[in-house]
């Protein structure tokens, strides 16, 4: 599977953007995706994740109520819109795909096997 994310920018606090990733190569209704960011000097951290069948959402505490992730597998397609932005969420983000795996794995990293290039967003205060 290819990912390949885009939309990122830069944005001031408060501000909106909408990452997207398209997936390709792959049976995209068969992978779980998520949303990873890496700031400067910090660990790559989950952000949310989408079950392949989209039953199931899980967001990070820290942007619970703000992000929204979707996906739409007509068209292949995994979203991430951001609303409310503040400068920690200043970051690379990245789209993931993993064949599905349990609930409990959905949060971390390595759990994921395929990895798009990364979009960066940028919040100024």
């Amino acid at each position: 599977v290819q990912l390949q994310a885009s939309g990122g920018g830069l944005v001031q606090a408060g501000g909106s953007l909408r990452l997207s990733c398209a997936a390709s190569g792959g049976t995209f209704r068969d992978y779980d995706m998520g949303w990873f960011r890496e700031a400067p000097g910090k660990e790559r951290e989950f952000v949310a994740a989408k079950r392949w069948s989209g039953g199931t959402t899980l967001y990070a505490d820290s942007v619970k109520g703000r992000f929204t992730i979707s996906r739409d597998n007509a068209k292949n397609m995994v979203y991430l819109q951001m609303n409310s932005l503040k400068p920690d969420d200043s970051a690379v983000y990245y789209c993931a795909a993993t064949p599905r795996v349990a609930l409990s794995g959905l949060r971390s990293p390595a759990s994921y096997a395929y990895w798009g290039q990364g979009t960066e967003v940028t919040v100024s205060s």
